[in-house]
């Protein structure tokens, strides 16, 4: 039997009332009880007890506690003490719903993820993040509007959160019935899960006794139950006084959980309906009640379903509030990231690899696609791996995403899985074409889509508004999500004839491909997700993880279109160059490192101008860079870097103090045959020149570095004087123009010019804080017997006659000094004419801006000319003006600069 219980106090006290005519009755009854198969207390232990604490005692020792609860209750009603019998059962009802409290709890708080290990379960505490629910203003009562996902809820809609569900709404109405709708993976089981924790904890919904949910998802679910069984279910103890549970029904709330899953119609005769808890029904009989009032009519509901079930719940509910969860906000997707590695460092990196890729943090509005992100970059950081050079872009991560999606579907084959695929991506792919992303139910029929099993996994219902005649409406979860799949019909294998085929819709790839690059930038995305669909990670996964066969051609198409769109991508005299960001963008998305060799292989340059280059341009962009050896110049013009935010650090095991350290890291790549660089109005800062230097210390191919309109200044210079001096640079052209120099830098430049074997041209020109005294600094290097410079131009430096002194004595190994725009006045000329005329003078290029010299300074010019023809004396400052878009960002160079008469373009003289 059981063991002893410890005593119940009410049921003592209870006793302990008694008179001892009534004690005596009680005992006579009890020794008539029969339990758990014929079992009743021995008549010589009754005899034995002769008060209330051995009587109690006596059926410790032969009943469990609930039993002897349970039998004296039963006792008490025969001798009409029901007031005694109430007390006892109100007690068990207290105590029941403690223990059941507990037993939510301990069933909801923890659940197995997907992908984890055996024992390896998740606390809804530690992972839950918040979602945004959204009921919009006049849809009350109305299933219109429900079923896009992912909704934009800055509209006007209220938005509210799974603990305010029940609360009064704006009119002091609070509900009874509220149906949650959400696309799959979008967090409607998470939330029934929070609901059912924190009520247990006695935290939220405290208007509600018990909550009771049923996952209609449950394959154990009977055939036929009353609403007593169901209750019981749910219940830990066998004896369960349900009866009692039941009586307040305004302080009940049942939570039927994936509704769509139990697939029954939703069409009962009234007559078949039900008002007993108690009678045993056909389960749809019985839930259908519950939903139409016939059955605990003043017990509340929340419905969580899929779109596709809404029409007919809204056949059968009446008052019912419609909410749709449309996914994570901008500031919840970040802290899911936290919520999800539990380690900030890991999560700001994994939250910023995120936010770089606009397309994937969009995705990362969907619950189940953020869970996918975080999945992967969690393996990529266990492995080791720099998130900087990650190789699982927006593709891979929509794969993962699709493998989660089939594993949820029916017992369908894979055979019939493809075949589904292709109608569904024919309609991705058409809508694509004619810009459409809603989806008429005849339509969807056409095509053969209506499959109960397969299309909710894909597609939105939308239920047409009362009053509205036509059918349902139908769209894909997110925009990105229809354009993935419009990618897919272009790879998927079609060995079976498409039904309804795609109106007109070729599944030519270079029919896609020739549209986006004449006209349709609309499709960059679906080229994009092609590429990564085409690599062989992908194909494989979709094969084995999925069961979907994909065309390996695609790849070969898409390189000849890649190689074949920049043919005329070049300059007279130089190799092809690529000027456009997504072929660096696609060759990353495919993340195929043989195939972005061949795919580079006849260019020879990089050619970007006015473009902000992203955290993930630049990924792609290197990523680009380290596959390709035969890059020999790299131009960006009026270019723009986004640095890192140290909060979200990407890389991860190495420091990027600049905002091109990447990009420097991928043109130190071995092998790499860079000759020049250019890096143009792009905004540079000083503490960009560590990494040049670095580049120029050991890339002993370079030969020419360009910067203009940086933030260089003095000690940026003297950074990249670090890397100039050593060994391995063989540079041979330094422009540092606009670069913002002042003559406190000219000291370095100086001791460079004295050492640099290779050095050869210094421009050093639109660095009006040069003056008289850096050029003098200048000289003294340029004095130096191991200097080997040719070429010195100071052009626009706010030189006076003052200078040309210093610059007399060091012009023997000079072949061409540019000072145009410079008021060096007539003795300055003088001076300079008085060392040209020197047989042994190598010059053969003379900047002079001549329109403001005198008369005399004039003839001793044409003088000079006639005795050297072979040397070119006038404006030679090189107008290499950016483009619009780079002009603005100028410093100067504007308009008249201060005390001038003119910008520089209009004091030109003729070369004499």
């Amino acid at each position: 039997m059981a063991e002893e219980e410890p005593a119940v106090p009410v049921l003592l006290a209870a006793l302990q009332g008694l008179t001892l005519k009534d004690f005596q009755e009680f005992k006579m009854k009890l020794s008539e009880v029969r339990v758990e198969g014929g079992w009743k207390i021995p008549t010589d232990s009754l005899a034995k007890a002769a008060h209330p604490c051995a009587l109690l005692s006596c059926m410790g020792e032969n009943y469990s506690k609930d039993t002897a609860m349970d039998v004296a209750i039963g006792v008490f009603r025969e001798m009409n003490r029901r007031d005694l019998a109430e007390e006892l059962l109100d007690e068990m009802v207290k105590e029941h719903k403690q223990k059941y409290k507990e037993h939510v709890v301990q069933g909801f708080l923890r659940y197995k993820e997907v992908n984890s290990c055996p024992g390896e379960n998740v606390s809804i505490r530690s992972r839950f993040t918040s979602l945004s629910i959204s009921r919009k203003p006049g849809s009350k009562h109305e299933a219109a509007g429900i079923g896009h996902g992912c909704a934009d809820t800055s509209n006007g809609a209220a938005t509210i959160t799974a603990q305010t569900l029940f609360n009064p709404d704006e009119d002091g109405q609070t509900p009874q019935v509220v149906v949650l709708v959400g696309a799959p993976g979008m967090g409607k089981t998470m939330t029934v899960r929070k609901v059912m924790v924190e009520w247990g904890e006695g935290t939220i919904y405290t208007q509600f006794d018990y909550i009771f949910c049923i996952d209609c998802k449950d394959i154990a679910l009977p055939k036929e139950a009353s609403m007593v069984d169901l209750v019981s279910r749910c219940c830990p103890q066998r004896r369960v006084p349900v009866g009692k549970i039941l009586e307040d029904q305004k302080r009940i709330l049942f939570i039927l959980d994936g509704f769509e899953a139990l697939g029954f119609a939703l069409v009962q005769p009234e007559e078949e309906l039900s008002s007993d808890p108690g009678a045993v029904k056909p389960l749809e009989i019985t839930l259908m009640s519950l939903l139409k009032k016939t059955l605990l009519p003043e017990s509340s509901l929340l419905i969580t379903t899929r779109p596709m079930a809404l029409q007919g719940l809204g056949q059968c509910l009446k008052g019912e509030d419609y909410m749709e969860i449309v996914g994570f906000s901008r500031a919840t997707r970040e802290e899911y990231f936290h919520r999800y590695f539990g380690n900030d460092h890991k999560a700001n990196a994994a939250f910023g690899f995120a936010r770089a890729n606009e397309i994937l943090y969009s995705l990362c509005g969907i619950p189940i696609m953020s869970w996918t992100v975080c999945t992967i970059l969690k393996q990529e950081l266990r492995k080791g791996k720099d998130l900087m050079e990650c190789s699982k872009g927006t593709t891979w991560m929509s794969v993962f995403y699709l493998s989660w999606l089939v594993k949820h579907r029916g017992r369908d084959s894979p055979r019939d899985l493809q075949r589904f695929l292709l109608k569904l991506c024919s309609l991705a792919a058409d809508g694509i074409w004619k810009h459409k992303v809603l989806f008429e139910e005849k339509e969807i029929k056409a095509r053969g889509l209506d499959q109960p099993d397969l299309l909710p996994l894909f597609l939105n219902e939308e239920i047409p508004r009362k009053g509205e005649n036509h059918g349902n409406i139908y769209s894909f979860t997110h925009l990105h999500l229809q354009e993935f799949f419009a990618a897919m019909s272009y790879v998927l294998e079609d060995d079976v004839e498409v039904v309804g085929g795609s109106r007109g819709i070729t599944k030519d790839i270079n029919v896609l491909l020739e549209s986006y690059s004449e006209s349709r930038q609309d499709l960059n995305v679906t080229v994009r997700f092609l590429f990564g669909l085409a690599s062989r990670e992908s194909r494989e996964y979709m094969d084995n993880a999925i069961g979907c066969r994909t065309s390996p051609r695609a790849k070969e198409e898409l390189l000849r279109w890649l190689q074949g769109r920049h043919r005329g991508s070049s300059q007279p005299g130089q190799g092809r160059r690529l000027s456009r960001l997504d072929a660096f963008h696609f060759l990353f998305e495919m993340n195929d490192e043989s195939f972005a060799q061949r795919a580079l292989g006849p260019f020879t340059g990089v050619d970007l101008q006015d473009t902000k280059l992203t955290l993930y341009d630049q990924m792609a962009l290197s990523f680009c860079i380290r596959q390709w050896p035969g890059l020999g110049s790299v131009t960006l013009q009026g270019c723009s870097f986004q640095q890192q935010d140290p909060k979200y650090e990407v890389a991860q095991h190495q420091e990027l103090h600049s905002p091109i350290d990447g990009l420097c890291r991928a043109l130190q790549q071995p092998g790499s045959d860079l000759r020049v660089l250019r890096l143009q109005w792009c905004r540079l800062p000083e503490s960009c020149c560590a990494a040049l230097a670095a580049l120029l210390a050991q890339h002993r191919s370079l030969e020419r570095l360009e910067l203009g309109d940086t933030a260089l200044g003095d000690r940026g210079v003297r950074l990249l004087c670090q890397g100039l001096r050593q060994p391995g640079c063989c540079l041979r052209v330094l422009r540092l123009r606009y670069s913002r120099l002042t003559s406190a830098c000219c000291k370095d430049l100086a001791a460079v010019l004295g050492t640099s074997p290779c050095l050869e041209e210094l421009d050093l020109s639109f660095s009006e804080g040069l003056r008289d005294a850096g050029v003098e600094l200048l000289c003294q290097g340029l004095q130096q017997g191991s200097c080997r410079l040719q070429t010195l131009r100071l052009g626009s430096c706010r030189l006076t006659g003052a200078c040309c002194r210093a610059l007399a004595a060091v012009t023997p190994p000079l072949t061409c000094l540019d000072l145009s725009d410079n008021e060096l006045g007539a003795d300055g000329v003088l001076q300079l004419c008085r060392q040209l005329r020197s047989p042994s003078c190598p010059l053969r290029a003379l900047g002079l801006s001549t329109a403001a010299l005198p008369q005399d300074a004039l003839q001793d010019l044409a003088a000079l000319r006639e005795l050297k023809p072979g040397l070119e004396v006038g404006d030679l400052l090189e107008q290499d003006a950016p483009q619009t878009g780079a002009m603005a960002r100028l410093p100067f160079h504007r308009g008249a600069l201060p005390g001038r008469r003119g910008p520089p373009s209009l004091r030109r003289g003729a070369l004499l």
